[in-house]
């Protein structure tokens, strides 16, 4: 696929596919997530105190994307080098908190062709610049499923860190709507009462979730029992 954008990226849009070198290497982006799912968040730039604590925290929580077949993969308008030696700051400060290793790979986005086709580029803030005038990203995040359909999309400005527990409670979310005919209410977590899809009738629900609750006829809640 080029990387011209022809169409802005909504839900239900399928993720441009890129080739893009890493500090993994090279990859295409469809054929490396694979099966997987996949988040791909941006940063706007190297060497940048915010971004430098993210990375920390994502490598720390590199086990709870890996239980949910989820792979992280960072992008940074700086080349190769410039990552390189920015990782060894982020495991530097993030080791001071828990043993911190940046196994997931960073694109080198120095010309911005993947921020643009993502629509990443910070188009508010006029001091978010290089030296050459071009604009960094914003804190976009996408998370991806394994049909590379896009299934959410956050945006942050670059002052503020994103939060990666309502990164990770909403693939919860996704990962068990897709496997049961359930939405999920507000503040949910985890291990919380769901709601019945509309689309189940009573009599269905009857079998399928036979401890739900009628609270209105239109909103029915149910435990989950998750293996």
């Amino acid at each position: 696929m080029s990387t011209e954008q022809r169409a802005p990226l909504r839900l239900g849009s399928i993720a441009p596919n890129f080739e893009a070198e890493t500090t993994a290497g090279n990859i295409k982006f469809h054929d490396w997530i694979g099966d997987s799912w996949a988040v791909l968040f941006s940063h706007p730039g190297d060497f940048t105190p915010v971004c430098t604590t993210e990375l920390g925290e994502v490598a720390r929580r590199a086990p709870d994307f890996a239980a949910r077949n989820v792979k992280v993969i960072g992008i940074s308008a700086n080349d190769l080098k410039d990552h390189h030696a920015w990782v060894k700051d982020i495991e530097e400060y993030g080791g001071k908190f828990a043993p911190t290793e940046v196994a997931f790979p960073i694109i080198a986005d120095p010309d911005r062709k993947i921020s643009t086709l993502y629509d990443m580029l910070d188009y508010q803030d006029a001091t978010n610049r290089d030296a050459k005038g071009l604009p960094f990203t914003v804190r976009t995040v996408f998370v991806i499923d394994p049909k590379k359909v896009i299934r959410l999309t956050i945006s942050y400005p670059a002052s503020t860190g994103r939060n990666f527990d309502e990164i990770i409670r909403v693939i919860d979310s996704l990962q068990l709507g897709d496997k049961h005919r359930i939405t999920t209410p507000v503040n949910w977590k985890k291990g919380d009462d769901v709601i019945v899809h509309p689309s189940v009738t009573n009599e269905e629900a009857k079998t399928l979730f036979p401890e739900f609750t009628t609270h209105k006829a239109y909103l029915r809640t149910t435990p989950l029992k998750v293996e």
